[in-house]
């Protein structure tokens, strides 16, 4: 039996939100219900079942070279620029 889990997810983060709005299995139904709602904001792909942190090093897209890059304060509010990401104003690409 194989397992038909999607390995990432599309993250909606509102303009100006502290927190997301919208998690989706698929691009395809992040960005109908974006339009839908004439959202502006971020739309990002995030992996599933590990963190951006450790999936950046996986890949080869960072690496720590400072003792504070691998704190659990640089690692919990860690970002990579190599996550598929758009943006959207009023619900439409930008």
């Amino acid at each position: 039996m194989s397992d038909s889990s999607p390995v990432t997810v599309w993250v909606f983060l509102g303009e100006d939100a502290q927190w997301p709005s919208g998690v989706f299995r698929t691009q395809e139904r992040a960005e109908s219900w974006i339009k839908a709602g004439k959202l502006t904001g971020m739309l990002t792909e995030y992996p599933l079942d590990t963190g951006v942190y450790d999936w950046a090093i996986e890949h080869g897209h960072f690496q720590p070279r400072a003792a504070h890059q691998q704190t659990s304060s640089f690692v919990g509010r860690f970002t990579a620029a190599q996550q598929e990401h758009f943006h959207y104003i009023d619900g439409n690409p930008d």
